[in-house]
């Protein structure tokens, strides 16, 4: 309603990026003010703020995407309604047809029954699986669902966003030069920085990195006069005394007309760094606006604080065949810039979806992008479900807010340990070190769950083929089934039970290939057929003897 404050949404957009609010504009909720005063009139309360409208959208509960638990399922649900009439008729053929004793035909009716059952594979499962919790948590990795170290392992699409996984957050100062060594050498421009930064009250990304880079001051100066900075004049300065004013800022916003003189110099930095001029006025400021007569004195360059293990990973994803997408609040050059830094492919594919003004404009050629800034919270949400339609399969990293309902989408959700509280709850893995080279770490377990999981799954199923195909068999065979439940127990234990277990803990970190059913039945089945020729042949086999030993008799 009146006044002027600069306010952090950080929180909301994950960008760290100071605003200036003025009359009329809207305040949202998770957003904090920095600094000035103002009177505002509460216009939404409770479930209508834009925060708990954005942690509404997430209020579901998502459907784990396992091709493991699926796989399972196809089998458990095949096998009940194979199991009853198989059990029924392989009784009634040993029972009426065979005549066998009433006992007899119960054992041998429950001895293929069970034989049919894949017992202890899903507990095989789970157990395989919380061990690789338990393995991960040494590496300071929560996993918050069971399936989603497998899910992971199968991505082909990592999305990610910018600030809090491929950076820090913060800025650093990488350099400075000094435009005129005759008028103002580096020496003399490090103490005026030092200087600058240490009577300066901003507490912005920039300012913070100023204060760590120049802490040292061997001339200390005389403030008289302070102007904070303001995204809207994009500057801040100090007049000392006896030293005149010194403004630091954006180029084009500090030089003014005399900026078209050093235009092509700054551009030419521009594309690798991110360029603040400094500059010198022996006028004070009148009315917090600029003196005149201001002359330039230097450059100092910034770079975005990428994480030291980003650049490693991404290297590490691209040799596994994923493909690499950034979604960011922030301006897409800006955000091409950091995509260059840590090695993204396709960098210079940028797109601002800000020119999207209806979402329903957003077409799948888009995605051809690998670079997407000045994204809502709503438009990340569609891009990562265009994805998925494509048939890819989606891991998002965030930590803000505006990260919840992308994050809720994707087939994996990751999140860091120092992001929101609302993007943590609904992620499906947390890194509590907020490390992202944990990252690798999870996907090779991932390999290794479902690799072995696939070998021993492969054993349970041999059980479960010849079992299946021998109660077929001698449902017509007319003879008695060559089991008890017994003799399948010790089966069990010797060839499938301490076999797969030692097979689920072994190192294997292969590619995974292929379906996991497909990839089971095609290992199962020609042991189980082996099987199955083998019984009938030994059947066949005892049949002709005793015929021959009647004959002789």
């Amino acid at each position: 309603m009146e006044g002027e404050v600069l306010v952090n949404e950080s929180f909301i957009t994950g960008e760290p990026d100071s605003i200036t609010k003025k009359p009329g504009d809207t305040i949202l909720s998770g957003s904090y003010v920095i600094s000035g005063r103002c009177i505002a009139k509460v216009e939404h309360i409770g479930n209508d703020n834009y925060t708990a409208k954005i942690s509404s959208g997430a209020k579901y509960i998502k459907k784990t995407n396992s091709e493991i638990m699926n796989s399972l399922k196809k089998i458990i649900k095949f096998l009940t309604f194979v199991i009853v009439p198989v059990g029924i008729a392989l009784f009634i053929s040993q029972y009426y047809i065979q005549n066998n004793a009433y006992s007899d035909a119960i054992v041998q009716t429950v001895a293929a029954v069970i034989g049919m059952i894949p017992e202890g594979l899903v507990l095989l499962t789970s157990t395989v699986l919380a061990v690789s919790v338990i393995r991960l948590s040494k590496s300071k990795v929560l996993v918050q669902d069971l399936y989603c170290i497998e899910t992971l392992a199968r991505v082909d699409t990592l999305v990610f966003d910018k600030t809090g996984t491929l950076t820090e957050g913060v800025m650093e100062v990488k350099d400075y030069i000094a435009y005129n060594e005759s008028v103002c050498s580096r020496k003399d421009m490090y103490n005026i920085l030092s200087n600058l930064s240490k009577y300066s009250e901003d507490e912005n990304p920039t300012m913070l990195a100023m204060k760590s880079y120049f802490s040292r001051t061997t001339n200390e100066f005389t403030p008289n006069t302070k102007v904070a900075f303001s995204s809207k004049t994009k500057w801040s300065g100090i007049n000392f005394e006896n030293e005149g004013s010194y403004i630091i800022g954006a180029p084009e916003f500090v030089l003014g007309k005399s900026y078209s003189n050093y235009k092509n110099m700054i551009e030419n930095y521009s594309r690798n760094y991110r360029v603040l001029v400094l500059a010198h006025s022996k006028n004070n400021f009148k009315n917090k606006e600029l003196p005149e007569d201001i002359e330039l004195i230097g450059i100092i360059f910034l770079l975005d604080k990428i994480r030291l293990e980003a650049s490693d990973t991404l290297e590490y994803f691209y040799k596994q065949g994923v493909d690499v997408k950034i979604i960011s609040g922030d301006n897409p050059i800006t955000v091409s810039k950091i995509a260059k830094r840590v090695g993204v492919k396709n960098h210079y594919k940028y797109v601002d979806m800000s020119l999207f003004e209806d979402d329903t404009q957003i077409d799948e050629s888009i995605l051809e992008c690998s670079i997407f800034g000045r994204v809502s919270p709503t438009q990340k949400k569609i891009l990562v479900e265009m994805l998925q339609k494509s048939g890819k399969t989606v891991a998002m990293t965030g930590d803000g807010v505006n990260d919840v309902l992308a994050l809720k989408t994707a087939d994996c959700s990751i999140s860091m340990s120092n992001g929101s509280d609302a993007a943590k709850n609904v992620s499906q893995i947390v890194l509590l070190d907020s490390n992202f080279a944990s990252m690798p770490k999870i996907v090779a377990e991932g390999r290794r769950t479902i690799n072995n999981i696939q070998r021993s799954a492969s054993l349970f199923l041999v059980k479960t083929i010849y079992s299946s195909l021998l109660a077929f068999i001698f449902l017509f065979m007319n003879e008695d089934y060559p089991f008890i439940p017994i003799q399948l127990s010790l089966i069990s234990v010797i060839t499938i039970g301490i076999p797969s277990f030692m097979l689920a803990l072994e190192p294997n970190n292969e590619r995974i290939k292929g379906n996991f059913l497909k990839n089971i039945i095609s290992k199962a089945l020609p042991t189980g057929l082996a099987v199955v020729v083998i019984v009938c042949a030994l059947t066949i086999l005892r049949k002709i003897r005793i015929n021959k030993r009647r004959t002789n008799i």
